[in-house]
């Protein structure tokens, strides 16, 4: 039986050799040059809201907005003279356009609302109308945030006190 058993090999791994042999994987791809670059360290922004008051949220359905930026840094005019930011996350129910709170906030009944320095609302999940004409090397995107009280939590007078976070995404459509 053992004499056999190198043929049975050889025979198995023919067949194996066979099955590995098809083309049936493609790949593609696109390789671009990035206009700018956010420098390491940088491509994290927290903003620290304080202690938002819940009197105050029924009072006025809105924080005062807090400013944040984005910094882009070595921009190639050459690849691009433009750049717009679209806002990736979770979507508030109560408010549509507006970032839901993490699932391990203890604050409920709240949403962030995002703008450009201009005041002009920026819709979560949806391109920016927003464009930025970019300056050759360093640019600072102004940007702002506000905490803003879900209606039915506002009518209901049901805003939950407690820790808050939110996390999003930010993606740069250069042209």
């Amino acid at each position: 039986m053992w004499r056999f058993f190198p043929l049975a090999v050889l025979l198995w791994g023919g067949c194996m050799y066979e099955t590995w042999a098809r083309d049936n994987l493609r790949l593609h791809g696109a390789l671009v040059a990035q206009p700018c670059v956010i420098l390491p360290g940088e491509e994290h922004v927290e903003l620290d809201f304080g202690t938002v008051i819940d009197k105050y949220l029924y009072l006025n359905q809105r924080t005062h907005s807090q400013p944040f930026e984005v910094h882009l840094t070595r921009c190639n005019l050459a690849q691009a003279s433009t750049v717009s930011l679209s806002f990736l996350g979770a979507e508030s129910i109560g408010l549509p356009g507006k970032l839901a709170l993490d699932a391990s906030s203890q604050a409920f009944g709240i949403a962030i609302g995002i703008e450009d320095q201009n005041g002009k609302e920026l819709i979560l999940n949806q391109g920016s109308s927003s464009r930025y004409r970019l300056q050759s090397g360093d640019n600072r995107i102004a940007l702002r945030a506000w905490v803003e009280a879900e209606p039915d939590a506002l009518s209901n007078r049901s805003i939950v006190r407690g820790s808050f976070s939110a996390t999003v995404t930010f993606k740069l459509n250069y042209e």
